[in-house]
């Protein structure tokens, strides 16, 4: 049997127009939900949705029409101290330590390790079938490496935009493959 896992990443925030570090209360901005809105999600039809907790991923599973399961382990990344702040808003030399690294997380907040740990487990723990999954850019960056076995922080250099939809498949309880990377 087989699981096939589509993850849709939330539409755009102001947060995420201005570069800013990620907010789970943040809605998306009226930008965002014109693009959702014109969003064309494809034909193929899921057995279940699962949808992360931040309100970026809620507003567009709604402007969508989807209901589903929600799903804390798709949550996005705890920026900590930094939540919600742009680059020119932190500390510089906590700045520079974190773009030498940023894998490691935002001071106070999550390291890309604990967020790629909780979702592979996640994905581990799919039964077969096929999923849509709403989230966020950290959490597809995750899911990535944990298919590719690759470290996370190889997955910074992938471009993750909003609508994005990334396709994950696995037979079994084999080996996860990636088999699409699409913009919306």
């Amino acid at each position: 049997m087989s699981t096939h896992l589509v993850l849709l990443c939330a539409g755009a925030t102001a947060s995420f127009r201005a570069a800013r570090f990620p907010d789970p209360a943040e809605p998306l901005d009226e930008g965002g939900r014109a693009a959702v809105r014109r969003f064309v999600p494809g034909g193929r039809r899921f057995d279940r949705c699962l949808i992360a907790p931040g309100m970026a991923a809620r507003d567009t599973a709604a402007l969508l029409s989807l209901t589903g399961e929600d799903e804390p382990s798709l949550r996005d990344i705890d920026a900590g101290d930094w939540t919600g702040a742009g680059l020119d808003e932190v500390d510089g030399a906590a700045l520079a330590a974190w773009l030498a690294a940023p894998e490691t997380g935002a001071p106070g907040g999550e390291s890309m390790a604990a967020v790629a740990d909780r979702v592979g487990s996640c994905l581990d723990g799919l039964a077969a079938g096929s999923m849509l999954a709403v989230t966020h850019v950290a959490v597809i960056r995750a899911a990535i490496a944990h298919a590719l076995g690759i470290p996370v922080a190889a997955t910074l250099g992938i471009d993750v935009t909003p609508l994005m939809r990334v396709t994950l498949s696995r037979h079994g309880h084999g080996r996860w493959r990636l088999q699409e990377l699409r913009r919306a």
